[in-house]
Formats: C-alpha cells, structure tokens, sequence
C-alpha cells in the first residue's frame, strides 16, 4: 500500500521552502515542473508516494533539494518573485488538508517579513537543482593538492605543557 507522504512548507515573497518529513528516503524521484510536484520513495520499509499542484507557477531551474538523514529539503523559487503571500500551497484547496501542513518553525507573517530574513538555507549545502544530477566534482571541500593549510593553523602547544606552565604561574596551584 502506498502512503502520502507528509509535506509541511512555508513561504517568503519570493520563495518556498518545502520539507518531506520522511526519515531515511530510499530510492526516492522528485520531479518539479513549474505547475507540479510528484514525489515517490521508501522509508522505514514503506512506500510513500506525494503528487500535488502549485497555487501559482514556481521555477524549477532556480530551485533547489537535498535529501538528509531526517527528511527531504528543498527550496523552491516562484516565477512572480514580488507576488503577494500565496493563501495555500495548492491549487485546489481541499487538497491543501491531506498531508500538507504549515512548517510552524519557518513560517513568518507577511508583515514581518523584512525583521525574519530570507530562509536558512545552510541544509541545502551541496544539494541538487531539479532536472540535474549533483556535479561531485565542483561541491568543494577539502582539496589535497592544497598545501597553505588553513589560516588558524598556527603552532599551538601541546595541552599537558600548556596545564603545566599555568599550574606554575597560578599561586593557589602551588605547594
């Protein structure tokens, strides 16, 4: 039998961060178009399967997704970037009560927009666009032909000489 996966979203002006909150997805498909979002995968031995209808057009090319240990991230652009607040996610509102709740934790008022800033989007380091597959060559990182190291690599003592001297120079340590 397969289950609707639960979706929980919030929205800026100009976006829309959607979470999958499925643990541990396997063999999952995620296919956004600017009308659509159909998604299929396994978690915890079950099938889940999610297809739903955007209220206005988003643009997949400038959109983005990572599946981590907990759910599935993406952040998606609407095409209309200065378009007001969309009253659901959907089209068809009946639909909005299956499976699709706000995302309390990232959610802001449209008033208060300015003061709460764009969406985190530290999850979706190295994640894919739609349509293309991750590039593991250009995701950065560490890079052995490197030799400068990194600038707080400085010659630090070790922490049984550094224990040592401060025993030596503290009055209330000494015998």
């Amino acid at each position: 039998m397969t289950l609707l996966a639960p979706i929980k979203w919030a929205q800026r002006k100009d976006s829309l961060y959607l979470t999958i909150a499925l643990p541990d997805v396997k063999n999952e498909t995620l296919e956004v178009t600017e009308d659509t979002l159909k998604f299929k995968g396994i978690s915890n031995g079950s099938e889940y399967t999610h297809d739903l209808e955007w209220m206005h057009k988003v643009d997949p090319k400038e959109s983005t997704w990572k599946v981590l240990p907990s759910s599935i991230q993406m952040h998606l652009v609407k095409q209309e970037k200065d378009s007001e607040f969309w009253p659901q996610l959907q089209k068809d509102k009946l639909k909005e009560k299956n499976g699709i709740s706000v995302d309390w934790n990232k959610y802001v008022d449209e008033d208060e927009e300015e003061d709460a800033g764009e969406f985190d989007m530290s999850a979706l380091s190295g994640g894919s666009g739609f349509g293309q597959g991750m590039d593991m060559d250009n995701l950065g990182g560490y890079d052995e032909d490197d030799d400068e190291g990194d600038s707080d690599d400085e010659n630090l003592p070790d922490l049984e000489d550094a224990k040592s001297d401060e025993m030596k120079s503290d009055p209330k340590t000494s015998d």
